[in-house]
Formats: C-alpha cells, sequence, structure tokens
C-alpha cells in the first residue's frame, strides 16, 4: 500500500502544465495590448490632419492650378536618377509660355508621410535639376508646380524608373 500512495503524491499547482496553459493566453494578450498602446502613442498618424477643414476650402483653388496646366499643354518629362533629378517642361505648341527660373518637386508616398520630399529645382541650360534622395522602390506621387503656385502637374511614378516618366501632356481636343 505504501507503493500506491507515494504514486498518488500531489504536486504544487505551479508544477502542473494546464494552469500555464489557461494563464498564457491572458498573458499574450496583454503583452499584445501593451505593444499596441506604445505604437500608437509612439508614432503619428501620417494620414489623419488636424486642418481637414482648411484644406477643403483650397480645392477649388488646386483644381483650378492643374486646370491652368491642362490649358497651358504643359508637360514634364523626369528623369529620377542616384545623384538627383532631371526635368525638362514645354508647353503645348502654340502656347505663349516662358520657362520659370524655378519649380519645386513633390514626391509623396501614397501611404508613408515620413518619406515624403520637397525638392526645389533651378533652371539649367533649359532643364531644371535638383538634389533629391533617391526614395524606396514602389509607387510614388509626383507633383511639379511653379514657385508662384498658378499651376501644377501631378503624375505617378514607380520607382526605380528606367527612362523618362513622362507627366501631364496636351489637353484632349474637345471637338472630336
Amino acid at each position: 500500500m505504501n507503493k500506491d500512495m507515494s504514486a498518488h503524491i500531489e504536486k504544487p499547482w505551479y508544477r502542473e502544465p494546464w494552469p500555464w496553459y489557461l494563464m498564457a493566453g491572458p498573458a499574450i494578450v496583454i503583452v499584445a495590448a501593451i505593444g499596441t498602446a506604445w505604437l500608437a502613442v509612439s508614432t503619428s498618424d501620417g494620414l489623419v490632419t488636424d486642418d481637414y477643414y482648411k484644406k477643403g476650402l483650397v480645392v477649388d483653388q488646386t483644381l483650378a492650378r492643374s486646370k491652368e496646366a491642362a490649358e497651358l499643354g504643359l508637360e514634364v518629362r523626369a528623369r529620377f536618377t542616384a545623384e538627383g533629378v532631371d526635368l525638362h517642361l514645354a508647353a503645348a505648341a502654340g502656347q505663349a509660355f516662358s520657362l520659370p527660373q524655378s519649380l519645386v518637386l513633390t514626391l509623396s508616398h501614397p501611404t508613408r508621410a515620413g518619406l515624403d520630399q520637397t525638392v526645389p529645382l533651378s533652371l539649367q541650360d533649359g532643364h531644371y535639376v535638383g538634389k533629391v534622395r533617391l526614395p524606396a522602390s514602389g509607387h510614388w506621387l509626383v507633383l511639379v508646380e511653379d514657385d508662384a503656385r498658378r499651376w501644377r502637374l501631378m503624375g505617378n511614378v514607380v520607382l526605380p524608373a528606367l527612362g523618362e516618366t513622362v507627366i501631364g501632356g496636351a489637353p484632349a481636343d474637345k471637338g472630336s
């Protein structure tokens, strides 16, 4: 009978596996909640703006600037390299347009605002050049505008780009 008694000795609860299995689920949830709270507090949400109402009010002005570029038939041919960016700006034939002395190029990532860049471009030998950090590969939004903010051209580029990226162009003929 002593053999039966020694085989049935109970262990303390912390030596049993089942309480640890039961506590593992809530412990994982607590760790995940703390990690999520830290992430929410330590990073900013680049997709939400504080002044959304003011930005909404200037939409008409922004659309008018895009329309002005279309009426002028502006076209940008951009080449992105590791050294920087080289742009060629041209207007449609027959349009009275003089090249501005400088342009502003904005590269925006659709979802990662922290990677956005705004670069001033200067006119050199009929081309606009500027230093830009070649961003990560992927889909990028390109905005080109003059310093006076009278017109703007917007397009897309997939980097790294092979060859030139064309943004804008002559407006389509409305009669056909």
